[in-house]
């Protein structure tokens, strides 16, 4: 990854920085290898993930559809 720094404004370089970390998801990441997680937990964390996004999906679909 690389940042231009122009005429020496760091502050800006330092947003576009972390605008693009979070982009990639790297402050998530590092969160999530803070602490060693179960392959139980890793399973059960994924699952819920999952379920999560379908419902926000269904949510969606069903506020577009008009029910």
């Amino acid at each position: 990854m690389q940042i231009n720094v122009r005429d020496n404004n760091v502050e800006q370089a330092l947003r576009v920085m972390k605008k693009k970390l979070q982009r990639e998801g790297i402050p998530r990441e590092m969160k999530k290898r803070r602490h060693f997680e179960k392959p139980s937990e890793i399973k059960k964390r994924e699952k819920d993930e999952a379920v999560r996004r379908y419902r926000k999906l269904d949510r969606k679909r069903l506020e577009i559809e008009g029910f």
